[in-house]
């Protein structure tokens, strides 16, 4: 199956009530998101779960993928397409032989030695940031223009970048050959997401013309 990663959606459920989140992803989807990544960090197993469930009832109706951040047992739980994880949690090579060659393994990355090892250890897709200061990780390392430059022209697997991504800076990453754009704020927490998602990737488009 083929993956577009062109509007990668990342949702935080701090920044709306779950119910209004779902209607977010939703329209998001309707305005050109072409991946979904449920990511929690403050609640517990169950409620992940129930969460992952309703929301890949969603994804299922637009055929878009469904990522599951850090929790590898919520995404086979609920046949999610993949799981996302960060250098700090279990070790990517494991990930890989847990989930098996079917499902998507995201690694996040800040330097190119960690793309490097990434790669070596079975990743899918890499997402480089955080690229901009954002405050729904208000503790993300930034990575350089010139060190995501160095990732783009070394690794060949898709990438996506994340970290205060916006329709103002989105037409700089197409034609650095970069894959997608990982998206937050500037979606979840727009009262009209499909018009904030149509905006970000129609600049997005416009540097591949």
């Amino acid at each position: 199956m083929k993956i577009d990663y062109t509007l990668y959606l990342v949702t935080d459920s701090h920044i709306v009530n779950r119910q209004e989140l779902y209607k977010r992803v939703e329209q998001a989807i309707l305005g050109g998101c072409t991946m979904v990544q449920l990511r929690e960090k403050d609640i517990s197993s169950l409620d992940f779960y129930r969460q992952a469930l309703e929301l890949k009832q969603i994804t299922e109706k637009y055929r878009v993928p469904l990522i599951i951040n850090d929790r590898v047992d919520i995404a086979l739980a609920v046949k999610a397409a993949g799981v996302h994880i960060g250098q700090n949690d279990i070790p990517v090579s494991v990930v890989k032989d847990i989930i098996g060659r079917n499902m998507l393994l995201g690694v996040s990355v800040t330097s190119l030695n960690e793309a490097e090892q990434a790669v070596k250890d079975g990743a899918n897709y890499l997402g480089v940031g955080a690229i901009f200061p954002t405050k729904t990780k208000k503790d993300a390392v930034l990575v350089p223009m010139g060190e995501l430059k160095k990732i783009r022209q070394t690794i060949k697997l898709p990438i996506v970048v994340i970290g205060g991504i916006n329709k103002e800076n989105a037409k700089i990453f197409a034609a650095m050959g970069i894959d997608g754009l990982a998206v937050i704020s500037a979606i979840i927490a727009q009262p009209d997401s499909r018009e904030a998602a149509l905006e970000i990737r129609e600049e997005f488009g416009k540097s591949k013309l």
